[in-house]
């Protein structure tokens, strides 16, 4: 099944850029309801799910490029703090390795 949403890919009309993707049947009776039970479009819903993965993606690449940029100036957790987190891990759930 081929889905068109309006977003940041593609040809520009109004300011706005077409991507095609394709998705499982699955997937779009999914977004579909999603849609339905708000009374948007399909086209919004993946509008918005496509900003958020992007939003929460970004924000994934820049802590790992600030744990890289720590660990490259050797900023590494003791051992004994490593032990405290277990430690404070291990009260919470007993049943963690």
């Amino acid at each position: 099944m081929w889905l068109i949403a309006h977003g940041g890919f593609g040809v520009d009309m109004a300011g706005e850029n077409v991507l095609t993707v394709r998705v499982s049947a699955q997937l779009q009776d999914r977004l579909d309801a999603i849609a339905t039970a708000i009374g948007r479009p399909r086209s919004w819903v993946i509008k918005r799910a496509l900003e958020t993965f992007v939003e929460l993606g970004a924000d994934q690449v820049e802590e790992i490029k600030r744990g890289l940029g720590e660990a490259d100036a050797g900023e590494f957790a003791s051992d004994a703090e490593v032990e405290a987190l277990f430690r404070k891990w291990r009260s919470i759930d007993p049943d963690a390795d």
